[in-house]
């Protein structure tokens, strides 16, 4: 069963990064909207797994985007920013009952998982836009570029989500 989990957390990080360089990083929606949706390895990477590990793989996956991208680190330091934040973001969403042992993402409501994703897009993208533009003066262009890539990335990741989500029956 470990193995099964490790290889699904391998193939979720080699589509994403696929996806997000091949696809979203040329997509420019009303010229300055570029989805991220490689968030959602970090929204579906298993609760119980070692914290070092995972902010490890939030850089190699932050790494592999700003390589690709050419974008001076500033996607790894958005991954591991919310990577180190994810525990508190549980606990706020979800309350203590995330820290039980059979806790697991899809037994909570619809409501608090896109509570969850949606901090997650908000945290990414205020420290990505913020060392994109690198200016308080800008405070105003770096909250526009949030709140639109925000939601765009919402909804695209929602839409993944839906699509590639295990039906229990």
């Amino acid at each position: 069963m470990i193995s099964n989990s490790y290889f699904l957390n391998v193939v979720r990080f080699i589509l994403l990064v696929l996806v997000q360089v091949l696809v979203f990083n040329r997509l420019n929606l009303f010229g300055f909207i570029n989805p991220m949706v490689y968030i959602l390895f970090l929204y579906w990477y298993p609760i119980k797994e070692n914290r070092a590990a995972f902010i490890f793989q939030a850089f190699l996956l932050g790494f592999a985007i700003d390589f690709f991208s050419d974008s001076m680190a500033i996607h790894a330091a958005s991954a591991i920013t919310i990577a180190y934040m994810r525990p508190a973001i549980m606990r706020f969403v979800f309350g203590v009952n995330f820290e039980f042992q059979s806790f697991k993402l899809s037994n909570t409501t619809r409501i608090q998982q896109i509570t969850f994703l949606t901090l997650l897009i908000i945290v990414h993208h205020l420290v990505f836009f913020s060392l994109e533009i690198f200016s308080l003066a800008n405070f105003l262009l770096i909250l526009q570029k949030v709140l639109a890539t925000g939601a765009a990335t919402l909804v695209l990741c929602l839409l993944f989500g839906s699509l590639f989500s295990v039906r229990k029956e």
